[in-house]
């Protein structure tokens, strides 16, 4: 069968990634095309699009960039007709994602949409949207099933594929000596997300923590395919050493970690490093905007998945270098403190483990089709 997949987002291709290698275990004549990043692009997807140029984050930032993403919706549209797949296969990336659903329930196109849109968190009507154009939705956090059940539509939970990759992850023993951070504990992992915007803002927050700290040494999770100089305000400091693309290898190795909103978040609980998470906007308007819209009491997957804080939430004005500096010390000192919230994502991976969540999604979405007569 032939598989259209986008995923617009360093995370999204790492799970899109994951969900091909496992396709092709129930269907070993599949044919891969789509919008993604270089994970996708090793599974056996030929890119016409990579995801580097799809991130997008805030509101004014999305709004300042909409000839761009329609540009890319009207290529990833056309691409699509070109190859006429039996399915396509939507990731996360919700805004340019719904369009494409759209589209293709009006082209008679089966649509299913792995780790959808966050709908439970704003624009909760957009559910009944879904509803409209997606033919299945396969979801990966355990709630999610519960809010759909709302709009009549019996979803699929596959489990969480960040559960997946953490458990997949081999740690490299010779990971502190080959980036000279031997005899260097406490290691305070920072974790700045992968997207420009966020490291405009982010950036500079962390530089001034990392003064609050001289005998403290920082790692920074950076990632290669942005421009190198969003790090600079960080560069001027000698305890800290920069990992380019080795997320989980500084996380298997750090004893705390300030981290941006997002993915990490999750990760990094289920590495069992005690965390601060932050979030800033590039704008007050974005920060503003949001507010109106977002229907949760929490941003972080933890608490989310959680149901209450298990760790601190550190917003806009909020993310200031005192506080961050206040909850990294209590962190890294208050010893009771700390063990509880490793109790909490002790808890919270025993509610995620369900079995491989791309191998449940591939065995469940290859049976859907072969009912459909694909």
């Amino acid at each position: 069968m032939r598989y259209y997949i986008i995923a617009g987002e360093r995370s999204g291709d790492l799970h899109a990634g994951n969900l091909v290698r496992a396709i092709k275990q129930y269907d070993p004549n599949a044919d891969f095309k789509g919008f993604g990043g270089d994970y996708m692009a090793s599974g056996g997807v030929k890119l016409t699009v990579h995801y580097r140029d799809l991130a997008f984050m805030g509101l004014v930032e999305i709004l300042t960039s909409l000839n761009k993403i329609s540009r890319y919706i009207k290529q990833c549209k056309a691409d699509i007709e070109a190859y006429n797949p039996d399915v396509i296969i939507l990731v996360d990336y919700g805004g340019f994602n719904r369009r494409i659903a759209k589209f293709g329930r009006k082209k008679g196109i089966k649509v299913f949409y792995y780790i959808p849109p966050k709908v439970w968190a704003w624009y909760q009507s957009r559910a009944k949207e879904l509803k409209a154009n997606v033919d299945q939705l396969f979801v990966i956090l355990p709630f999610e099933k519960d809010f759909f059940k709302r709009f009549d539509w019996d979803v699929d939970y596959v489990g969480n594929p960040v559960l997946d990759a953490v458990k997949a992850h081999a740690p490299d023993r010779q990971f502190p000596e080959r980036n000279n951070l031997m005899n260097k504990e406490p290691l305070v992992a920072l974790l700045p997300g992968s997207r420009k915007q966020e490291l405009r803002t982010i950036i500079p927050l962390m530089a001034s923590v990392v003064e609050k700290f001289p005998t403290r040494h920082f790692a920074v999770a950076a990632v290669s395919n942005l421009d190198k100089s969003l790090y600079d305000p960080l560069r001027q400091y000698a305890n800290v050493t920069f990992i380019f693309e080795d997320t989980y290898n500084l996380l298997q190795h750090a004893q705390a970690a300030i981290v941006t909103s997002g993915t990490a978040t999750l990760e990094t609980a289920l590495f069992r490093v005690p965390q601060v998470v932050v979030y800033k906007t590039t704008s007050t308007i974005s920060y503003w905007l949001l507010k109106q819209i977002i229907k949760v009491e929490y941003i972080s997957l933890v608490n989310l998945i959680a149901g209450k804080e298990v760790v601190k939430e550190m917003i806009q004005g909020a993310a200031n270098p005192e506080d961050v500096s206040a909850e990294l010390t209590r962190m890294l000192d208050n010893a009771p403190y700390r063990e509880t919230m490793l109790q909490e994502y002790d808890r919270i991976i025993r509610i995620l483990d369900t079995g491989s969540a791309s191998d449940n999604a591939a065995r469940l979405m290859t049976q859907y089709l072969k009912k459909a007569g694909k």
